[in-house]
């Protein structure tokens, strides 16, 4: 469901079964009890997937790792990723999101301060293979657990306060990781970059015992909320049930053969392409504009994030506001594809390269809640959402294998990641212009 089909409606249920206050304020309530937990697992599980990043700018010079190397062990997280998310998911609605969490970070925590002990490029791509088959199923999981909690009218602006997590985990992850790389260097034997995946690694199972103890499966059972409140929450998500198509009738194996999942899917694949070009390369493109000291990198890149994270949430409130997701997020699309084409033509330019790169951060990065307000506004509720929420996701996640591989290779064979870039563009507004052909309603 999309935009203008659930606005009115809403808005009359609200009025008519609780007062609007009362909702707004269980909400309120809601939002500070949940987000404030799955937000710093997010940014531990984004950190733990891109420090490879920063890693990188002695990891490749201390065990001789090429840019294709380095590029094809970025990338190969998410194969691993790719063939137990779905599984990961289905297990989730099955068992709930505590034993899930709780499992999912434990072994990718270990995995990530794993990584200290890489000493060739076999091991690195096995441990980074590793880090995504335990990894898999954590954001697909959160994606469906806040379809548990909100309606369709309140998931762009939720889903944009949780994915904000990836632009805080660049702010915060890039001075960390650069302070890591200078000043734990040599510290008992260790280089920097050992230690940056160890001291990134171990807060992730931490937090996944913390989310065991502290999260409730469903609102039914939440102690902390009162009768009334959990009865304003059954409503607002049993209305989102009630206006819902025949997509609600479909299993997991139904959904399978529905097209708009696949078209869903390929944009999510483009989008994806953007977000680890990002990523992955940020570092490196600020050290060609001519920074080399690694802490100076690291803050540099918390730039560009800081600007990503207030458009993400901004963006995504006016578009729960006006009731429109399509055209919000192909103009990102189509802004990050011009802005990231047009990195290689200031290269050298230190603040206008940091310019440029903010603003294809920024509309890239908007990209990811207005997307999944998209796609949970059309399988949220639905007996096919646990799957198909994980299937869309892990398609769409090639792109995040594709994305640092071949610009990996692109720099190794031309000494730039210019071309790679503008393959990146086309498929940004590829992206762009499948968005705008999903249907304004729900349906098949």
């Amino acid at each position: 469901m999309d935009g203008n089909a659930w606005q009115g409606t809403t808005v009359e249920n609200d009025v008519r079964a609780h007062p609007a206050s009362a909702v707004d304020a269980t909400y309120r309530k809601v939002t500070l009890h949940l987000i404030p937990l799955l937000f710093v697992c997010y940014v531990a599980a984004y950190l733990d997937r891109i420090n490879v990043g920063f890693a990188q700018l002695q990891m490749r010079q201390d065990l001789a790792f090429s840019d294709a190397v380095y590029g094809l062990g970025a990338g190969i997280f998410f194969v691993g990723y790719f063939l137990f998310e779905v599984p990961s998911n289905l297990m989730l609605e099955r068992v709930g999101a505590r034993k899930t969490l709780v499992r999912i970070m434990l072994l990718w925590g270990a995995t990530s301060a794993g990584m200290m002990f890489v000493h060739s490029p076999a091991m690195f791509y096995g441990m980074r293979f590793l880090l995504g088959v335990f990894e898999a199923g954590f954001f697909p999981g959160m994606i469906l657990y806040l379809t548990y909690w909100y309606p369709a009218n309140r998931r762009g602006r939720v889903m944009a306060l949780f994915l904000t997590a990836v632009a805080i985990a660049g702010v915060v992850g890039g001075p960390l990781s650069g302070w890591a790389l200078i000043h734990l260097d040599g510290l008992c034997g260790l280089k920097g970059w050992q230690w940056l995946f160890l001291t990134q690694g171990l807060p992730s199972c931490v937090l996944g015992l913390v989310a065991f103890f502290y999260l409730d499966d469903r609102p039914d059972g939440a102690r902390w909320l009162s009768g009334t409140e959990k009865a304003i929450l059954r409503d607002q998500l049993q209305h989102d049930k009630d206006v819902s198509t025949a997509f609600q009738r479909h299993s997991f194996c139904d959904a399978l053969k529905v097209p708009r999942v696949y078209s869903m899917a390929f944009t999510w694949f483009t989008f994806i392409c953007g977000v680890y070009a990002i990523s992955f390369w940020l570092p490196a493109l600020i050290r060609g504009a001519g920074v080399t000291d690694p802490y100076s990198i690291g803050m540099l890149s918390a730039i560009p994030y800081c600007v990503a994270a207030v458009t993400m949430v901004c963006i995504s409130r006016h578009s729960d506001r006006a009731a429109e997701r399509r055209f919000h997020a192909a103009i990102c699309a189509v802004i990050g594809a011009i802005t990231l084409a047009a990195i290689p033509r200031v290269a050298g330019d230190l603040v206008l390269s940091l310019a440029v790169v903010s603003v294809a951060t920024a509309a890239i990065f908007t990209l990811q809640p207005l997307f999944w307000a998209i796609a949970t506004d059309y399988l949220g509720g639905t007996r096919a959402a646990a799957g198909t929420i994980a299937f869309i996701n892990s398609l769409g996640l090639i792109g995040g294998f594709v994305s640092p591989t071949v610009l990996g290779w692109v720099k190794s064979m031309t000494g730039s990641l210019a071309n790679g870039l503008y393959v990146v563009a086309a498929l940004l507004l590829a992206g762009a212009i499948v968005t705008l052909r999903f249907r304004r309603t729900s349906g098949v």
